[in-house]
């Protein structure tokens, strides 16, 4: 997986295009995030204790990883893979070929 938790991530296309924000969660098994204030959804919530009113709550939907890219010192790379010397695999921005976190 190029995108990992934690990563500041751009939205590349669909209709949340050009926003940013932390990923919260990956679901790798369907290719999936969860990133923090893009995508929101109105869910309807019945009323319970913790709730008494019930009503309309807002929450992030998973998007597809593939339209979403890291950010990195400012602007968007792509991620790509280096082998180093002791046999470690780092990933790496391929505009600057510096290694990310």
């Amino acid at each position: 997986m190029h995108i990992k938790k934690n990563m500041t991530v751009r939205v590349i296309s669909g209709n949340h295009k050009g926003s940013e924000g932390k990923v919260l969660h990956i679901f790798p098994d369907s290719y999936k995030v969860i990133v923090e204030g893009v995508n929101l959804v109105k869910r309807a919530t019945r009323p319970t204790q913790t709730n008494p009113s019930g009503g309309f709550i807002e929450k992030e939907a998973p998007l597809h990883i593939s339209n979403v890219l890291p950010v990195y010192k400012g602007s968007i790379t792509r991620v790509g893979y280096k082998k180093l010397d002791n046999g470690r695999k780092v990933r790496i921005a391929v505009k600057t070929g510096d290694e990310l976190e």
